[in-house]
Order: structure tokens, then sequence, then C-alpha cells
């Protein structure tokens, strides 16, 4: 049995290192794969440019989504998710150190399933990764897929 993956889209090469740190930390297995602008998450949610040749049958399990994305940011990320029949039951985490309101409101608008502001410490984010994998990945009933 494959262990299904994380797709973490984030920007900040300091944040990605963070989040691979904090994986370890709470011994999360799953693969992550990094998408570091939003055209790549969708590139690789949809089976487009460089990921063309991509099985999109194997959806990730959970998407942990930033933001503050170059090409296409974050929220327009959710929306297509959303839109589209292949990708709009997987889990979406917005995972962002935005503390804009606005950005709270319109990301369940859009229909995320949590809304966390990353934490500074690292002790402290480690702990938010490790209950999120707790709960995303061990207590929470994965949806079918369409």
């Amino acid at each position: 049995m494959t262990t299904k993956v994380i797709l973490l889209v984030e920007d900040n090469p300091s944040d990605i290192g963070l989040t691979k740190r904090a994986f370890q930390k709470a011994a999360i297995r799953n693969e992550l794969v990094v998408a570091e602008d939003g055209q790549d998450a969708l590139d690789y949610l949809f089976g487009t440019g460089a990921y063309s040749a991509r099985d999109t049958s194997d959806l990730p399990m959970l998407i942990l989504l930033d933001l503050k994305l170059p090409r296409v940011d974050g929220l327009q990320v959710l929306r297509q998710i959303r839109a589209s029949n292949l990708t709009r039951r997987i889990p979406v985490v917005i995972l962002t150190s935005s503390n804009e309101e606005q950005d709270l409101a319109t990301g369940y608008d859009l229909g995320t399933n949590s809304y966390i502001r990353k934490p500074v410490d690292f002790h402290q984010f480690a702990e938010v990764i490790k209950q999120l994998g707790m709960y995303w990945l061990v207590i929470n009933e994965a949806p079918p897929q369409c």
C-alpha cells in the first residue's frame, strides 16, 4: 500500500523547509509534493504543463494552500479546485500567515475545509502540523473520489 500524497502549495523556501521539518518531527510519512506557485499546483492537480504525463486519478489526500502565491493566488487556486468535479472533494486547508479577515471570509466562501494562521515559532508550528496530520490523516474520514 502506498501512502497518499499531501500537496503543499507554498512559495516561500523557508516555510517549505519548516513544513518539511515539522512533518518529520510529527512522524507524518505521507509523501509531500511541493508546488511553489498557484499555476504549478493547478498543473499538478489537472495533469497539465510539466505534469501532463501524471495520472490525475491519483489525487492528493490533502492540500495545504498558502494564499499569497505568484502567478495564480491561493484563493483562485481554491476557486478552481472547487469548480472541478475531479478535485472538488479534496480537503483543502489554507495554511497562511495572512491576518486579513477578508482572506478568512473569502476562503470559507470558496469552500476551504479549514483556515490556519501559521505560528511564527517553529515549536508551535510543529505542533500545528502534528495536530493537522492527526485530524486530516488519521481521524477524518476522507471523501470518496468523484
